[in-house]
């Protein structure tokens, strides 16, 4: 990644409400945390993660940067918790960019084998959700 394109995330992350932000592609890693004022915690060639055996089913994946929410309002129960069957086009979860909720569709009748964040997590593009198995 080019510093001006490190300067530019800096910026739009640091006009959004975003808490914090991850990203990674292509070996480079970066990390940004709001603690008063956004700073750039990290740009690092990403450490090689050990092998691990490969879990099965599919992975549905954040469309966005933001953060992640697993129901509707605080008081009120997730949208899907693991062993949920779901029909396609069920909401999964909310992600929250800008202010602005994005609903995450389930991309077909499935079982939700796990939840692979946490409420209120910072997720990016492409941010592993939930693990799935097609019914």
């Amino acid at each position: 990644m080019e510093l001006q394109q490190v300067y530019g995330l800096m910026e739009r992350f640091a006009a959004s409400g975003l808490t914090a932000l991850e990203w990674e592609r292509e070996g480079e890693r970066i990390s940004l945390r709001r603690e008063g004022t956004a700073s750039l915690a990290a740009v690092a060639p990403a450490a090689p993660e050990p092998d691990a055996p490969a879990e099965e089913g599919e992975v549905v994946t954040s469309p966005l940067v933001g953060v992640f929410y697993a129901a509707p309002a605080p008081e009120e129960p997730p949208y899907v918790t693991a062993g949920a069957q779901v029909q396609k086009g069920d909401t999964l979860c909310l992600i929250e960019a800008m202010k602005m909720m994005s609903q995450v569709p389930a991309p077909a009748n499935c079982v939700v084998e796990q939840v692979l964040v946490q409420d209120g997590e910072a997720v990016g593009v492409g941010a592993p959700l939930f693990r799935i198995r097609r019914v």
